[in-house]
C-alpha cells in the first residue's frame, strides 16, 4: 500500500510540472548573448530573449518575428507606444513592459552620459540621446535645452506634442524659462515624423525669433536640431541660423 502510494504520488507530482518549452534554445540564446559581442544575437532573437522573461512557457520566436514587421524593426518596437504592443495577439501588458523597459533604459544611459559633460563638446553624445529618444516618433515633439555658462545641461525641456509653430512653442516663453532657470543658452530640438530632417521655412522662422528674443535678453541659440529616421539636421551648420 505504502509502495503504491508512493507511486500514485509521484504520478500526481509529475502531471503538476509545468512543460518545458525550448529549453536547450534557451540556454544557447543565454550563452550566445552572454558570451559574445553586441552582434551576437539577432534582432528577433534579442526580441524574443526579451520576451522569455515574460512569457516563460511559450515558444516566442514567431511572435518576436511579428513584431518586428509590425512595428518596423528594432528601433520602431522599442519606441512603439506600450499599449499597441500590449494588444497585438499574443502579447500583454507583462510583455509589452519587457520590451518598454529596454528603451527606458536606453534613454536614460543616453541622458546620463549627455549631463555629465559640456553638450557642445559632446555633440554625437547629444544626436545619440536625441535620436533614440525622438527619431522614430509618429507625431512631432519640441524641446529646449537649456544650458549654464559652461554649456552643461541645466534642463531638457519638452515642450509639446504637435506641430512646430508659434501655438506650440512661444519664443517669450523659452526664453522668460531660460531667465527663470539662470540660463545662458539654449538648443532648440524637434522631430520630423516623415523621416526627413530638412527644416521646414516654419522651421527657420520661429528658430530666428527665438533667437532675437534671446539675443536682447542675453540668451544664445546655439543651435536648432531636427531629428528624423533619416538622420539629423543642424540649422547652424546649415547656416540658418
Amino acid at each position: 500500500m505504502n509502495c503504491g502510494s508512493a507511486a500514485k504520488g509521484k504520478r500526481v507530482t509529475a502531471s503538476n510540472d509545468p512543460p518545458s518549452y525550448g529549453t536547450g534554445h534557451r540556454s544557447r540564446l543565454r550563452a550566445r548573448l552572454l558570451g559574445g559581442g553586441a552582434e551576437a544575437l539577432a534582432d528577433h532573437e534579442l526580441v524574443e530573449y526579451l520576451l522569455m522573461t515574460a512569457i516563460p512557457r511559450r515558444d516566442v520566436k514567431p511572435l518576436a518575428h511579428d513584431l518586428l514587421r509590425r512595428f518596423g524593426g528594432l528601433a520602431g518596437l522599442f519606441n512603439a507606444d506600450p499599449r499597441a504592443i500590449a494588444q497585438h495577439p499574443g502579447m500583454g501588458e507583462t510583455s509589452a513592459a519587457a520590451l518598454k523597459i529596454v528603451a527606458v533604459a536606453a534613454r536614460r544611459m543616453a541622458r546620463t552620459g549627455l549631463q555629465e559633460q559640456p553638450v557642445l563638446g559632446s555633440w554625437q553624445v547629444l544626436i545619440d540621446y536625441l535620436t533614440i529618444d525622438m527619431a522614430h516618433l509618429n507625431h512631432e515633439r519640441v524641446r529646449v535645452l537649456y544650458l549654464d555658462t559652461k554649456n552643461r545641461l541645466i534642463l531638457d525641456d519638452q515642450l509639446s506634442d504637435g506641430t512646430l509653430d508659434e501655438a506650440a512653442i512661444h519664443p517669450r516663453e523659452v526664453v522668460k524659462k531660460a531667465l527663470e532657470l539662470g540660463a545662458s543658452a539654449l538648443i532648440l530640438v524637434h522631430n520630423h515624423p516623415s523621416g526627413s530632417p530638412e527644416p521646414s521655412r516654419a522651421d527657420v522662422q520661429i528658430t530666428n525669433k527665438i533667437a532675437e528674443a534671446g539675443r536682447l535678453l542675453g540668451i544664445t541659440v546655439h543651435d536648432h536640431v531636427i531629428i528624423g529616421k533619416e538622420g539629423h539636421v543642424s540649422l547652424k551648420a546649415k547656416g540658418l541660423i
